[in-house]
């Protein structure tokens, strides 16, 4: 069981939300029955307040690190950000909008011993038909194109060893592929990769901007970028 965790949220103008996020995190970590944990907070180049809350936090809370990240933001780097400055064994990661349950990391836990990377999928996901089609084209590309077979290759509930981090090539992406990109590299070093499915929740703070069409214009040069690169 894992005893050692690094846990961390990526933000981008989450004013909002980012307050509740980070003492949600220092409500449920303590019950996981855990010897150390730490809390990382990644300030994706906010334009809003979240910089200057995550800091009155700090003040509050002696485990929880903030990162501030220069323009321009990205999900991809703020994710690299977050995997390349955290110190535990194992690391979780979901998004600072509380689209997810971080009591499920729970669920999550227990299969550390059968495998390295514990990903969670949506059960139902939360937003509009639109995006459900565009998850499934992406994971049908992805499956087609890298041969990576999941249910929800961009769900931002993960549980991933390290070593998986410090063994594959340095991660490229710096926007949506990111995940992707992620689960390819393990997947071709070796590393076993297991599913669990956990809820999904609507953007109260309605700042998602996965759906937008530069988003999805990125993500796909992005994955032309890592075809080109796997296949050299």
């Amino acid at each position: 069981m894992i005893k050692k965790l690094s846990l961390f949220f990526p933000f981008y103008n989450e004013e909002k939300l980012v307050e509740k996020s980070i003492r949600t995190a220092f409500e449920v970590l303590p019950k996981l029955n855990l010897e150390e944990f730490e809390v990382i907070a990644v300030n994706n180049a906010s334009k809003d307040a979240t910089g200057e809350i995550l800091e009155k936090l700090k003040n509050e809370y002696d485990s929880l690190r903030v990162i501030h990240q220069d323009p321009p933001p990205g999900y991809g780097k703020a994710l690299k950000g977050g995997f390349y400055n955290t110190r535990y064994p194992w690391i979780f990661f979901t998004d600072g909008d509380l689209q997810f349950d971080l009591n499920e990391l729970s669920k999550l836990l227990p299969q550390s011993n059968n495998a390295d990377l514990i990903i969670g999928y949506r059960i139902k996901r939360a937003e509009g038909g639109t995006r459900l089609v565009y998850q499934k084209l992406f994971g049908f590309i992805i499956q087609i194109v890298f041969s990576l077979k999941v249910s929800d290759v961009d769900c931002a509930f993960k549980l991933i060893k390290k070593e998986v981090i410090d063994t594959i090539p340095t991660l490229q992406s710096d926007g949506a592929m990111i995940s992707a990109e992620l689960l390819i590299k393990a997947k071709r070093a070796g590393f076993k990769i297991v599913e669990v499915p956990v809820y999904h929740f609507p953007d109260s703070a309605g700042g998602s901007t996965g759906g937008s069409l530069k988003v999805i214009w990125k993500a796909g040069k992005e994955l032309i970028a890592l075809w080109h690169k796997l296949r050299q």
